[in-house]
């Protein structure tokens, strides 16, 4: 069996994947080797690792994307492939199961880290942090008394679209602060520890009641641009809007428009429709705004967290069980 990886991932994890499988069972091709050559590739499997396409956008591709993807179109024997992040929307992924090859994502392995970005930027905002950032820019004594103090979170909504890994951790942590939990899912059925689950349908009908909505769900069909204008008109004045999901789950001039006008009163985003965002975006410069520039799944654990999914993966793979995260089963 020969696996497709990056000369840094053979690196670091070459030692223990041979060791996990058998040396004499697996062999290694890099994509940097196989790149300068002119003939196909004879990998079977292969791992995507986070150093492959973490400087890539979906807006600017790098070299090392480029070329790694170059190496997986011309690997007729590949079976499988196994990425690094949760969604797997870029078209090259769907080139491959086109072909027959099954892609399997990291889904779980960010889903702790994401829900404490998301918790540490809901506390932020209510608290007015990044409004309290501002003044001390202006070197502005400006203490949130009154009505300009903070609200308590107990007794808040939190709308959270999208009951994954990340949506189902977030929704445990904002409990330990009781708030209220409304997730939003495909089906129905209860998800603890959401108060009520509903369906993306009924997503409408109980924002008049949200102090926060959050995007926690992958990019698809039915969630493209759901977070816009019309949705936010349904919302009180001054609600707070959190996207960790796809930027293009979300109508970013309509986010813009409610942020300026009160509509909404504080932002988290981490995703945008174009990244890297544009430096004349007016959401740079809003006091109400924290910009995070795709970053809220980093950690220093994340990569071993992933290389574990992969490895569990690869026994699975060669036992013949089923794979986790196959993205044909989320399809």
């Amino acid at each position: 069996m020969k696996l497709l990886l990056s000369a840094f991932a053979a690196r670091i994890w070459g030692a223990r994947i041979a060791a996990a499988v058998a040396p004499e069972d697996i062999a290694f091709v890099t994509a940097e080797e196989a790149i300068a050559s002119d003939a196909p590739c004879d990998a079977d499997i292969a791992f995507m690792t986070r150093e492959v396409t973490g400087k890539s956008s979906k807006n600017n591709i790098t070299p090392e994307l480029r070329d790694f993807q170059a190496v997986l179109r011309r690997s007729p024997k590949l079976r499988w492939l196994q990425i690094h992040p949760a969604g797997a929307e870029r078209p090259i992924y769907r080139e491959l199961r086109e072909r027959g090859v099954k892609v399997t994502t990291a889904s779980g392995a960010t889903a702790v880290t994401v829900a404490h970005s998301t918790l540490g930027a809901l506390i932020a905002l209510n608290r007015r942090f990044p409004l309290l950032a501002d003044a001390q820019r202006r070197h502005a004594w400006e203490p949130r008394l009154g009505e300009r103090s903070p609200r308590d979170l107990k007794g808040q909504c939190a709308v959270i679209v999208g009951l994954g890994p990340i949506g189902r951790h977030l929704a445990a942590l904002l409990k330990m602060l009781d708030m209220r939990i409304v997730g939003v899912r495909r089906k129905p059925e209860p998800v603890a520890p959401c108060d009520q689950t509903i369906t993306y349908e009924e997503l409408r009908g109980v924002l008049p009641g949200a102090d926060w909505l959050i995007l926690c769900c992958p990019a698809s069909p039915l969630t493209r641009g759901i977070a816009n204008a019309s949705l936010f008109a349904a919302m009180p004045d001054g609600a707070g809007f959190i996207n960790v999901a796809r930027g293009e789950v979300a109508v970013e001039r309509d986010v813009i428009d409610a942020l300026a006008s009160g509509k909404l009163g504080g932002a988290y985003l981490d995703v945008f429709e174009r990244e890297p965002l544009d430096p004349a975006s007016p959401l740079w410069d809003m006091p109400n705004v924290i910009i995070s520039p795709h970053t809220a799944s980093h950690s220093q654990g994340q990569n071993e967290a992933i290389f574990e999914i992969f490895l569990d993966n690869l026994q699975r793979w060669r036992s013949g069980q089923k794979l986790l995260n196959d993205v044909d089963d989320l399809a």
